[in-house]
Protein backbone atom coordinates (compact mmCIF):
# COMPACT_ATOMS: atom_id res chain seq x y z
CA UNK A 1 0.00 0.00 0.00
CA UNK A 2 1.38 3.36 -0.95
CA UNK A 3 0.32 6.80 -2.05
CA UNK A 4 -0.55 7.48 -5.70
CA UNK A 5 1.98 10.31 -5.90
CA UNK A 6 4.78 7.75 -5.69
CA UNK A 7 3.64 5.90 -8.79
CA UNK A 8 4.67 6.32 -12.40
CA UNK A 9 2.47 8.69 -14.47
CA UNK A 10 1.04 5.78 -16.46
CA UNK A 11 -0.65 4.35 -13.36
CA UNK A 12 -1.38 7.44 -11.30
CA UNK A 13 -4.83 8.21 -12.73
CA UNK A 14 -6.21 4.70 -12.27
CA UNK A 15 -5.25 4.39 -8.62
CA UNK A 16 -6.45 7.86 -7.64
CA UNK A 17 -10.06 7.25 -8.68
CA UNK A 18 -11.40 6.98 -5.14
CA UNK A 19 -10.57 6.68 -1.47
CA UNK A 20 -8.88 3.35 -2.15
CA UNK A 21 -8.20 1.31 -5.27
CA UNK A 22 -7.29 -2.37 -5.42
CA UNK A 23 -5.33 -4.09 -8.15
CA UNK A 24 -4.26 -7.65 -8.84
CA UNK A 25 -0.73 -8.73 -9.71
CA UNK A 26 -1.85 -12.13 -10.98
CA UNK A 27 0.54 -13.27 -13.76
CA UNK A 28 -2.03 -12.63 -16.51
CA UNK A 29 -2.46 -8.97 -15.53
CA UNK A 30 -0.68 -6.12 -17.37
CA UNK A 31 1.55 -5.72 -14.30
CA UNK A 32 1.84 -9.28 -13.03
CA UNK A 33 4.19 -11.19 -10.77
CA UNK A 34 4.96 -14.90 -11.10
CA UNK A 35 2.46 -16.00 -8.44
CA UNK A 36 -0.31 -14.48 -6.37
CA UNK A 37 -0.14 -10.83 -5.45
CA UNK A 38 -2.05 -7.58 -5.25
CA UNK A 39 -2.05 -4.11 -3.75
CA UNK A 40 -4.37 -1.47 -2.35
CA UNK A 41 -3.57 2.19 -3.07
CA UNK A 42 -4.75 5.06 -0.89
CA UNK A 43 -3.59 8.48 0.29
CA UNK A 44 -5.63 8.18 3.51
CA UNK A 45 -3.09 7.49 6.29
CA UNK A 46 -5.68 6.14 8.74
CA UNK A 47 -7.13 3.74 6.19
CA UNK A 48 -3.63 2.65 5.15
CA UNK A 49 -2.78 1.81 8.77
CA UNK A 50 -5.96 -0.26 9.10
CA UNK A 51 -5.26 -2.10 5.87
CA UNK A 52 -1.71 -2.90 6.96
CA UNK A 53 -3.15 -4.37 10.14
CA UNK A 54 -5.69 -6.48 8.24
CA UNK A 55 -2.89 -7.68 5.95
CA UNK A 56 -1.04 -9.23 8.92
CA UNK A 57 -3.69 -11.13 10.88
CA UNK A 58 -5.19 -7.87 12.20
CA UNK A 59 -2.24 -7.13 14.47
CA UNK A 60 -1.95 -3.95 16.50
CA UNK A 61 1.11 -2.12 17.80
CA UNK A 62 2.06 -5.33 19.58
CA UNK A 63 2.60 -7.86 16.82
CA UNK A 64 1.34 -10.64 19.08
CA UNK A 65 -1.95 -8.83 19.77
CA UNK A 66 -4.54 -8.99 17.01
CA UNK A 67 -6.92 -6.05 17.41
CA UNK A 68 -9.24 -6.96 14.52
CA UNK A 69 -10.04 -9.87 12.26
CA UNK A 70 -7.40 -10.07 9.58
CA UNK A 71 -5.79 -12.09 6.83
CA UNK A 72 -2.46 -13.57 5.87
CA UNK A 73 -2.10 -11.28 2.87
CA UNK A 74 1.55 -10.29 2.75
CA UNK A 75 3.25 -10.13 -0.64
CA UNK A 76 6.26 -12.45 -0.51
CA UNK A 77 9.75 -11.15 -1.21
CA UNK A 78 10.18 -12.98 -4.51
CA UNK A 79 6.99 -11.52 -5.99
CA UNK A 80 7.93 -8.05 -4.72
CA UNK A 81 11.36 -8.31 -6.36
CA UNK A 82 9.77 -9.32 -9.67
CA UNK A 83 7.29 -6.43 -9.54
CA UNK A 84 10.02 -3.88 -8.73
CA UNK A 85 11.86 -4.85 -11.91
CA UNK A 86 8.70 -5.00 -14.02
CA UNK A 87 7.65 -1.54 -12.84
CA UNK A 88 10.77 -0.16 -14.52
CA UNK A 89 9.45 -1.18 -17.95
CA UNK A 90 5.72 -0.88 -17.24
CA UNK A 91 5.20 2.28 -19.29
CA UNK A 92 7.02 0.72 -22.26
CA UNK A 93 4.83 -2.37 -21.98
CA UNK A 94 1.68 -0.22 -21.93
CA UNK A 95 2.87 1.51 -25.10
CA UNK A 96 3.48 -1.89 -26.70
CA UNK A 97 0.00 -3.08 -25.71
CA UNK A 98 -1.50 -0.01 -27.32
CA UNK A 99 0.31 -0.80 -30.58
CA UNK A 100 -1.13 -4.32 -30.44
CA UNK A 101 -4.61 -2.86 -29.88
CA UNK A 102 -4.15 -0.49 -32.83
CA UNK A 103 -3.15 -3.35 -35.14
CA UNK A 104 -6.19 -5.36 -34.06
CA UNK A 105 -8.48 -2.39 -34.69
CA UNK A 106 -7.02 -1.79 -38.15
CA UNK A 107 -7.12 -5.46 -39.12
CA UNK A 108 -10.53 -6.40 -37.69
CA UNK A 109 -12.58 -3.22 -37.52
CA UNK A 110 -14.53 -4.06 -40.67
CA UNK A 111 -15.55 -7.60 -39.64
CA UNK A 112 -16.20 -7.36 -35.88
CA UNK A 113 -16.95 -4.63 -33.37
CA UNK A 114 -13.64 -3.59 -31.83
CA UNK A 115 -13.24 -1.62 -28.60
CA UNK A 116 -12.91 2.14 -28.90
CA UNK A 117 -11.55 4.50 -26.27
CA UNK A 118 -13.43 7.61 -25.28
CA UNK A 119 -11.70 10.89 -26.08
CA UNK A 120 -9.00 11.68 -23.54
CA UNK A 121 -8.89 8.13 -22.17
CA UNK A 122 -6.15 5.54 -22.29
CA UNK A 123 -6.09 1.80 -21.60
CA UNK A 124 -3.56 -0.79 -20.48
CA UNK A 125 -5.55 -3.40 -22.44
CA UNK A 126 -5.73 -6.11 -19.81
CA UNK A 127 -7.86 -7.92 -22.41
CA UNK A 128 -8.72 -7.22 -26.02
CA UNK A 129 -12.40 -8.06 -26.36
CA UNK A 130 -14.27 -8.00 -29.64
CA UNK A 131 -17.98 -8.36 -30.36
CA UNK A 132 -18.87 -10.84 -33.09
CA UNK A 133 -21.66 -10.03 -35.58
CA UNK A 134 -25.21 -10.68 -34.49
CA UNK A 135 -26.26 -14.25 -35.25
CA UNK A 136 -22.68 -15.51 -35.28
CA UNK A 137 -22.03 -18.88 -33.61
CA UNK A 138 -19.52 -17.63 -31.08
CA UNK A 139 -18.66 -21.11 -29.78
CA UNK A 140 -18.07 -22.27 -33.34
CA UNK A 141 -15.94 -19.19 -33.96
CA UNK A 142 -13.84 -19.96 -30.86
CA UNK A 143 -13.47 -23.59 -31.99
CA UNK A 144 -12.13 -22.49 -35.37
CA UNK A 145 -9.50 -20.33 -33.69
CA UNK A 146 -8.60 -23.09 -31.23
CA UNK A 147 -8.05 -25.48 -34.14
CA UNK A 148 -5.36 -23.05 -35.34
CA UNK A 149 -3.72 -22.83 -31.94
CA UNK A 150 -5.24 -19.46 -31.03
CA UNK A 151 -6.68 -19.26 -27.50
CA UNK A 152 -9.71 -17.14 -26.63
CA UNK A 153 -11.58 -16.31 -23.43
CA UNK A 154 -15.21 -15.57 -22.52
CA UNK A 155 -16.13 -13.79 -19.29
CA UNK A 156 -19.44 -13.75 -17.45
CA UNK A 157 -21.16 -10.61 -16.11
CA UNK A 158 -20.82 -10.22 -12.34
CA UNK A 159 -24.52 -10.83 -11.68
CA UNK A 160 -24.24 -14.25 -13.34
CA UNK A 161 -21.37 -15.35 -11.11
CA UNK A 162 -22.54 -17.86 -8.50
CA UNK A 163 -21.41 -15.70 -5.59
CA UNK A 164 -23.50 -12.72 -6.76
CA UNK A 165 -26.64 -14.41 -8.04
CA UNK A 166 -28.54 -13.54 -4.88
CA UNK A 167 -27.81 -9.83 -5.10
CA UNK A 168 -30.56 -7.50 -6.35
CA UNK A 169 -30.59 -6.24 -9.93
CA UNK A 170 -32.79 -3.72 -11.71
CA UNK A 171 -36.37 -4.63 -12.61
CA UNK A 172 -36.28 -6.81 -15.68
CA UNK A 173 -32.74 -7.97 -15.01
CA UNK A 174 -29.69 -6.74 -16.87
CA UNK A 175 -30.54 -7.45 -20.51
CA UNK A 176 -27.83 -5.22 -21.99
CA UNK A 177 -25.07 -6.89 -19.98
CA UNK A 178 -26.42 -10.32 -20.86
CA UNK A 179 -26.77 -9.48 -24.55
CA UNK A 180 -23.23 -8.14 -24.73
CA UNK A 181 -21.89 -11.17 -22.89
CA UNK A 182 -23.40 -13.52 -25.46
CA UNK A 183 -21.55 -11.78 -28.28
CA UNK A 184 -18.11 -10.93 -26.92
CA UNK A 185 -14.87 -12.89 -26.92
CA UNK A 186 -11.33 -11.95 -25.95
CA UNK A 187 -8.32 -12.43 -28.21
CA UNK A 188 -4.67 -12.90 -27.16
CA UNK A 189 -3.22 -9.66 -25.76
CA UNK A 190 0.16 -8.95 -24.21
CA UNK A 191 3.05 -6.55 -24.67
CA UNK A 192 5.20 -9.05 -26.57
CA UNK A 193 2.67 -10.15 -29.17
CA UNK A 194 4.80 -9.84 -32.31
CA UNK A 195 3.44 -8.47 -35.58
CA UNK A 196 3.75 -11.78 -37.43
CA UNK A 197 1.88 -13.65 -34.69
CA UNK A 198 -0.78 -10.96 -34.54
CA UNK A 199 -1.17 -11.03 -38.32
CA UNK A 200 -1.80 -14.77 -38.06
CA UNK A 201 -4.48 -14.14 -35.41
CA UNK A 202 -6.13 -11.44 -37.53
CA UNK A 203 -6.07 -13.68 -40.59
CA UNK A 204 -7.65 -16.52 -38.60
CA UNK A 205 -10.40 -14.27 -37.23
CA UNK A 206 -11.23 -12.93 -40.69
CA UNK A 207 -11.10 -16.43 -42.14
CA UNK A 208 -13.50 -17.74 -39.52
CA UNK A 209 -16.21 -15.49 -40.93
CA UNK A 210 -15.63 -16.47 -44.56
CA UNK A 211 -15.99 -20.24 -44.14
Amino acid sequence: MTQPKRLAPATRAAVSAGLATATSFFPAKPLGCFGDGGAIFTDDAELAATLRSVRVHGQGSDKYDNVRLGLTARLDTMQAAILIEKLKIFEEEIAARNKVAERYAQGLGDVVTVPRLASGCTSVWAQYTIRVPKGCDRDGFAAKLKAQGIPTAIYKPMHQQTAYRGFPVADGGLPTSESLCRGVISLPMHAYLGELTQERIIKAVRGAFST
